[in-house]
């Protein structure tokens, strides 16, 4: 079977509220699944140009992005016209401290978007690598100020 490679890009984008950091997730599949926002690069488009598109389309909000977290790696198959085809994913995923939106402004991708504590929203997600991804950026936005993380 041949396999395809597909790049992604997404973001976890937080904020403060007092001392508490939240970070928007994404429900997808009805409802019951929830992530981090991502999709496919568009045609000329870069990865953090792309992270940064993704998360505004997939959660409503905006963000400056402060730092590439990490990357991760899944096959999976799709099948086409009859036939299946199997896929290496790439996503890369940006550290982006929130500046203006509304979660309530996803698009109809999406069937929710909220605010979660950050440790909330790492039991909350559905795949483990994406978990990996929330508890490094737990640990960037914790490290240093954020005006410090470049």
């Amino acid at each position: 079977m041949k396999t395809e490679r597909q790049i992604s890009s997404g973001g976890v984008v937080f904020h403060r509220i007092d001392d508490k950091i939240e970070i928007a997730l994404i429900a997808v599949k009805g409802g019951t699944v929830w992530c981090l926002p991502k999709g496919l690069l568009e045609k000329g488009e870069g990865l953090a140009r792309a992270a940064h598109r993704e998360v505004r389309e997939e959660t409503g909000v905006d963000g400056r992005i402060l730092k590439l977290i990490d990357y991760i790696k899944y096959f999976y198959a799709h099948k086409d016209k009859g036939k299946t085809i199997r896929y290496l994913k790439i996503v890369y995923f940006f550290l982006m401290e929130y500046t203006k939106g509304n979660v309530r402004n996803h698009d109809l991708e999406v069937d929710e978007c909220k605010w979660f504590p950050i440790d909330d929203a790492i039991k909350m997600i559905e795949y483990d690598d994406e978990k990996e991804i929330l508890k490094k950026a737990k640990r960037m936005i914790l490290r240093k100020p954020i005006s410090d993380i470049t």
